[in-house]
């Protein structure tokens, strides 16, 4: 099944505004009431993790959830507040038959929304997601089948939530065998799951980490920082006079991450995927010498790899896009533009932003290079994302003055340039990223592209 089937979950599981559907306090139930039946119709009595954000809601959320999926005889564990990849991992090593992330990851404080892994740690396939779907929409059709007028709400804390988060930071500490003891990082938590174990992984390596962003109060998650605003740390680490090597900032559920150098130059996942692909690549570690990226990555990416022997493939976007893909073809690296990187050569199963800042600090560490130096040869191609907010998303090709400003832009670029018009799979917007060889044009490309969405389809 494609994506477009499906109405509830996007490409990063089902996300909206926390209240509203499908997030309400019935809606987020009889989710868990469905998923629960999803795993008691494979196993007679199936457990799962699950794990939050430092939302407002967040907590709430995983409590309704928590009470559908026992509703069912589904047996949960809290591992509290803790980055999605972390629940990814306590799901495959602990034994768990699902893991759910509580989260929005970058998206506003006052969104939600609800990811699930299966035990292998891998996110639920597109089928399994319509199918669990059909059953929330057959149970909202008759709620007095699902009552839950005798279910009580959890306390604010379980127990083993600490012994949970502590695997998983212990299982990131093993992952890293160079001494980083030396590197000076500015850290920018974002105000979310990564406050809870960053500190502690990076004491453990003995890291010199500053830690910034690190007091959510359930309102200021990515509020002017994290990886949406990586600005903000380029900013502080270029103002430090040299106290940083480099800074790395975290996006809500830390399951990204995006970089600077010490000169505060931001380095998205791009360069981060060229300098991670070279080091397997000498290594002789990389799969069939490829990567995977996606169709956002720039152009200047697809050359730089190609001038060290290595093939981009590009999937769809969606970081579970880039693991299908990655499956498929065998490859051990993948990524988004937007720092969601994926290693295979271990037994990562998602983007992990932690881990992510482990293996390029740990390339910096063994290349005896900056990370400046690193990337320094990656020529970005002008790039432009522009968002229209829409009230439908009716396909493009359905829509002839899209469809043509698309071909006519396609017809000037020639080649030179790429035009890539996609719907967010997690908010209600339609993105137009056009690169070419100059700042005008790319412009000028992109503004008549956006106009016509506005003008069809915008709010």
């Amino acid at each position: 099944m494609t994506q477009q089937t499906r109405q509830l979950f996007g490409t990063d599981g089902i996300r909206g505004v926390a209240g509203e559907f499908p997030l309400t306090k019935q809606s987020t139930y009889l989710i868990g009431r469905a998923l629960g039946h999803d795993l008691v119709r494979v196993k007679p009595k199936p457990s799962a993790v699950i794990g939050q954000d430092t939302r407002q809601s967040s907590r709430w959320i995983a409590d309704r959830l928590s009470e559908g999926l026992a509703a069912v005889g589904v047996n949960v564990s809290s591992a509290g507040v803790i980055t999605t990849p972390g629940v990814a991992y306590l799901a495959r090593s602990r034994g768990f038959d699902a893991g759910v992330v509580i989260s929005a990851s970058h998206n506003p404080w006052t969104d939600n929304g609800i990811k699930v892994f299966s035990g292998n740690g891998f996110k639920l396939t597109d089928a399994r997601e319509l199918a669990i779907e059909k059953e929330i929409f057959g149970l909202l059709e008759n709620p007095s089948a699902a009552d839950d007028t005798a279910l009580r709400v959890p306390g604010p804390s379980l127990p083993g939530e600490a012994a949970l988060r502590h695997d998983y930071v212990n299982s990131l500490a093993a992952s890293v065998s160079s001494d980083l003891g030396k590197l000076r990082v500015l850290v920018d938590c974002a105000n979310g799951a990564a406050t809870a174990e960053a500190p502690e992984l990076f004491r453990a390596l003995k890291i010199q980490a500053t830690f910034i962003h690190v007091s959510p109060d359930g309102k200021n998650i990515n509020e002017g920082c994290g990886a949406l605003h990586p600005e903000t740390l380029g900013k502080t680490v270029a103002e430090s006079a040299g106290q940083f090597d480099l800074g790395v900032t975290f996006d809500g559920d830390a399951d990204r991450a995006l970089f600077s150098d010490a000169n505060g130059r931001v380095i998205n996942g791009d360069a981060v995927l060229l300098a991670a692909a070279r080091d397997l690549h000498a290594q002789g570690k990389l799969k069939s010498d490829t990567v995977v990226a996606t169709t956002m990555s720039n152009m200047g990416l697809e050359i730089a790899l190609k001038n060290s022997g290595i093939r981009l493939l590009r999937a769809n976007v969606g970081d579970k896009y880039v693991l299908e893909e990655m499956l498929k073809t065998g490859a051990t690296l993948g990524g988004e533009q937007s720092g969601h990187v994926i290693f295979l050569d271990g037994d990562s199963t998602t983007g992990d932003g932690l881990l992510t800042a482990l293996h390029l600090m740990d390339i910096v560490v063994r290349s005896k290079k900056s990370l400046a130096e690193l990337v320094g040869d990656l020529k970005v191609f002008p790039q432009k994302i522009q968002n229209i907010r829409v009230r439908e998303k009716t396909p493009f090709s359905q829509v002839p003055g899209i469809q043509k400003a698309i071909e006519s832009a396609e017809r000037e670029l020639d080649g030179r340039g790429r035009v890539v018009v996609r719907y967010s799979g997690t908010e209600a917007l339609a993105r137009v990223m056009v690169e070419a060889e100059s700042e005008d044009q790319m412009q000028s490309v992109t503004a008549a592209i956006a106009a016509e969405i506005q003008k069809a389809l915008g709010i």
